[in-house]
């Protein structure tokens, strides 16, 4: 928005020549001017009256006559006390509006050259994905696809929690009770059915505490010396040692699993550019202690464990190495930060994690910065917060998490009832309706989890989320099926909306020009979303497009329309907020539909 740019140098120029003030241009903005007043855009002029020596009003009218007489945008302005209304001249919109309408290139950015690593999903391969995992996946694409827009080039990955002792008990009950069950003839997919052996593992040691307590033992005891706990403890070490058969069952089951999670990330839309497993990365780490030494960076207590210092950064000393040599987390995470810039050399580093492990990334990150690494200043963890359900918390290991494949079924047959309904598939054959249904569906769950500021813990209501009117998705999606109908007519009776010239239209009514504005927002509001990490700025500014062009529908003819050029032009406005709607949406992951 080049006029916008103009109007600032102007008022810097106003200051200039009414006040004798050189005032830099990096301390004037400019706000879209609210709804109940005549304007455009709005300068604020009470940080300035030490210079002005003068009242509020007195300072925004003079502003305001220099730049209606000395600016080609500005037609008029108006004071309300402190606060200068500019209303800008017809042609400074159509102007705007034509190169907006000729961009081949909406909503991207030119190469930053710059590399960024998004790093999401980090499953647990004992169990399937879950709602939680519904917002850390949406979160970690959308993110992605934003900063794709801005010109980063962006490397989407995935690091799989695949060993463990959490692992073993998995495997451990599937060895109790399992009887040789697989996918093919339990009729479960492959994350379902290791989840059901985590949650009958947690069943059977529960069993066993509640016999060992009956028996004399303490509870603490209890849950120290069940016999099962002890086996999962034990297949551990055999895993750790290599040994063959514990390596094999490990093998047979993650392949389950990964096969169930592929299938869900499919279904979700979500995609990974690299994989990295924990069973590959859980060793590394241990020659950056040895290097952190060397550097002073961390000190050795006297049983031989290896600690950082992190007073003068606010927090505590953290432990980086056991006495024994064996890896604690932060360990293995700064092997594998190292290891991501050895493989991609990015100049930044996204973590998609819940905000229970901001403490963890707030080390993580101190110490690769005070060891000097490069990439250090580009570390971000995107640290969100959890969803709750109206029922209440989930707890995996109880077998009552609200499981991603059922809720995602669960969106998809409401999309196909409440769509029914509304009556909504006139003319659709059973194929297309399903298409239909899956795209309101999954519409609705990623934007509903998406429209929250993600730092906020939330609750996602599955019967609000799917709604066509209000603040969601199918309510976005609705409204660009409404507009491909009017393109689709405009086509059949042969108007020119594509043309490049509208120079020559005058009188521009109200709700045009607050859509042009708003459509012209639509660089700016990617930029901020990807200074923020927030999906919710795009999902934010679609409703809020969705809204106003609902407005100038309801206000304005299209076909009525006499004057055969604002036929044209109101056309051609209508596609070019589709258009924007639709990269907008795609930015977040979310189809749109051509026709409801």
């Amino acid at each position: 928005m080049n006029f916008q740019k103009s109007i600032i140098q102007g008022i810097q120029l106003a200051f200039q020549n009414i006040y004798n003030h050189d005032l830099p241009l990096e301390q004037i903005s400019l706000s879209p001017t609210k709804k109940e007043f005549e304007g455009s855009f709005t300068f604020v002029v009470f940080p300035f009256l030490k210079i002005s020596q003068t009242t509020p009003e007195n300072t925004a009218k003079a502003i305001g006559e220099y730049l209606k007489a000395n600016l080609d945008e500005v037609n008029d302005y108006n004071v309300v006390k402190g606060f200068l209304n500019l209303v800008l001249n017809e042609s400074t919109w159509i102007d705007l509006f034509q190169k907006l309408h000729s961009n081949p290139k909406l909503g991207q950015f030119p190469s930053k050259g710059q590399k960024v690593m998004v790093e999401y999903s980090s499953p647990n391969t004992n169990k399937p994905l879950h709602l939680g995992h519904l917002r850390n996946n949406f979160l970690g694409f959308a993110v992605a696809e934003i900063l794709k827009a801005n010109g980063y080039e962006v490397i989407k990955a995935n690091l799989v929690n695949d060993r463990g002792i959490h692992i073993c008990k998995s495997m451990v009950a599937y060895q109790h009770f399992g009887n040789g069950e697989t996918p093919e003839s339990s009729g479960l997919k492959g994350d379902h059915l290791a989840g059901k052996y985590y949650v009958l593992f947690d069943q059977e040691y529960k069993k066993q505490i509640k016999e060992l307590v009956e028996k004399g033992n303490s509870e603490e005891e209890a849950k120290k010396t069940a016999p099962i706990l002890l086996q999962a403890q034990d297949m551990l070490r055999k895993w750790e040692m290599g040994d063959q058969e514990v390596v094999d069952l490990w093998k047979k089951m993650n392949s389950w699993v990964y096969a169930g999670f592929d299938a869900t990330y499919k279904k979700m839309g979500v995609d990974f550019d690299k994989f990295y497993y924990e069973s590959d990365t859980y060793l590394l780490g241990k020659d950056i202690v040895e290097e952190g030494l060397a550097k002073g960076v961390f000190f050795k207590k006297e049983n031989g464990s290896v600690w950082v210092d992190l007073t003068d950064e606010g927090l505590d000393e953290k432990l980086v190495l056991r006495g024994d040599g064996t890896s604690v987390y932060i360990t293995q995470d700064m092997g594998t930060a190292d290891l991501k810039y050895k493989d991609f050399q990015i100049d930044k580093s996204v973590y998609v994690v819940g905000n229970e492990q901001d403490y963890h990334f707030d080390v993580l990150f101190k110490i690769m910065r005070k060891l000097g690494r490069s990439y250090g200043p580009g570390l971000y963890h995107l640290s969100y917060g959890m969803v709750d359900l109206p029922t209440g918390k989930m707890k995996s290991r109880e077998g009552t998490v609200v499981d991603a494949d059922d809720l995602i079924n669960e969106m998809i047959e409401t999309a196909e009832h409440h769509t029914k309904e509304l009556g909504k598939i006139e003319g659709f054959n059973e194929e297309q309706a399903k298409e239909l249904y899956e795209i309101l569906g999954l519409g609705a769950l990623k934007y509903f989890l998406l429209k929250v500021d993600p730092k906020k813990r939330m609750l996602f209501n599955p019967q609000e989320s799917i709604e066509f009117q209000g603040y969601t998705g199918p309510f976005v999606q609705y409204s660009h099926a409404r507009i491909a109908a009017i393109l689709r007519k405009a086509d059949q009776i042969g108007v020119n909306y594509g043309k490049a010239d509208f120079s020559d239209i005058k009188d521009l009514a109200e709700s045009e020009v607050a859509l042009i504005q708003l459509l012209s927002e639509f660089d700016r509001k990617i930029q901020l979303a990807a200074d923020d990490y927030s999906p919710a700025v795009i999902a934010q500014y679609l409703f809020d497009l969705a809204k106003e062009y609902n407005r100038f529908y309801a206000d304005l003819p299209i076909f009525h329309e006499k004057e055969t050029t604002l036929v044209d032009f109101r056309v051609a406005l209508s596609a070019l907020t589709a258009k924007t709607i639709k990269r907008g949406m795609s930015l977040l992951g979310i189809q749109v539909p051509e026709r409801m």
